[in-house]
């Protein structure tokens, strides 16, 4: 049985009109993805609103709108990612789009990045308090993005002295062949996704430079062996592709100032069958290790497509794992 329809009229406070239309959206963008979003519709006259729908829907309809509304206040610019983790957190947001004090805002560049569900906040939070984190779940839920925006920040706050970004070259249940070019060329492809994120944080230009010094260091996991990583951030992303031994030898590879961030989707495992997968074995083994802290994310933290969220709940229904 649907809900009974109930509009609500409320006014958005303070009155400013930029930060009327970044709500908004270029056309409406954001208040159409709302309104499908939640199945409401929406209306508005200047800082007016009215919400119709079903009572459920439009309190939370409501409530989205206000948080929303009070981030373009902090952060400046909305975006749809974060239109959507307003839609998929804020029935269980009790700040109701407050910030919370232990709420932790990077500033890179011009852009603000601040985690938006609970687990994105609770891991930053952990990155920061903590030597050595693990962040375990599905793909597009912020894992390698905001461990690489808390590196790019502690560098720049002075807190380390480099960057180390590290991957395992595993094949996704494909097989490449072979790779020409020297070893930069041959690992590029599965480095890609964090230059992606550096890119996206300082621009290429900047990151090149950083790169040229070996202030930013990109490298496959098999040339940790025997390297000791002091004053530096590292970040292995993929680790669920690592085997026992190698997790082993990339925990061991820390020294003095060092913060290690690990990163992975147990269901997504790309290694040999009957191989153990070194971030569960990790995880399972380290968890209770004072100075270690693990956050798990779950699909609801998805901030791609929002079709993205719908696959992975479909896939963990049927219980499925990449082979």
């Amino acid at each position: 049985m649907n809900d009974p329809t109930s509009p609500i009229t409320f006014l958005l406070d303070p009155e400013d009109n930029e930060r009327l239309a970044d709500l908004c959206g270029e056309h409406d963008t954001y208040l159409k993805q709302v309104e499908a979003g939640l199945g409401v519709r929406i209306s508005h006259r200047g800082h007016l609103f009215c919400v119709d729908g079903g009572d459920q829907d439009v309190r939370n309809a409501q409530d989205v709108l206000l948080a929303l509304y009070a981030d373009t206040g902090v952060s400046g610019t909305l975006s749809p990612d974060g239109v959507h983790m307003a839609i998929a957190n804020i029935p269980n947001d009790k700040l109701k789009g407050r910030q919370s004090p232990d709420d932790i805002v990077i500033r890179v560049r011009k852009i603000l990045i601040r985690g938006r569900s609970p687990s994105q906040k609770r891991y930053l939070n952990n990155i920061l308090k903590h030597d050595i984190n693990f962040g375990v779940g599905p793909a597009g839920t912020g894992k390698t993005f905001l461990a690489v925006a808390c590196a790019v920040q502690t560098l720049a706050d002075e807190q380390v002295e480099r960057i180390v970004l590290v991957r395992p070259a595993v094949e996704a249940g494909e097989r490449l062949g072979f790779l020409p070019g020297d070893i930069g060329q041959k690992v590029d492809p599965y480095l890609r996704p964090l230059y992606d994120a550096l890119y996206e944080m300082l621009g290429f230009d900047r990151v090149v430079r950083l790169m040229e010094r070996n202030v930013i260091e990109l490298a496959p996991l098999a040339y940790m062996r025997g390297r000791t990583l002091s004053d530096a951030f590292v970040i292995l992303d993929e680790a669920q592709n690592t085997t026992e031994a190698q997790m082993k030898m990339f925990l061991t590879r820390l020294g003095f100032g060092a913060r290690a961030v690990i990163t992975g989707d147990p269901s997504q495992v790309d290694l040999p069958s009957g191989t153990r997968s070194g971030l569960v074995h990790a995880v399972s083994l380290l968890s209770a290790v004072e100075g270690i802290s693990v956050t798990r994310f779950t699909p609801s933290d998805v901030v791609r497509h929002p079709l993205v969220q719908r696959v992975v709940e479909a896939y963990d229904g049927e219980g499925c794992q990449a082979e």
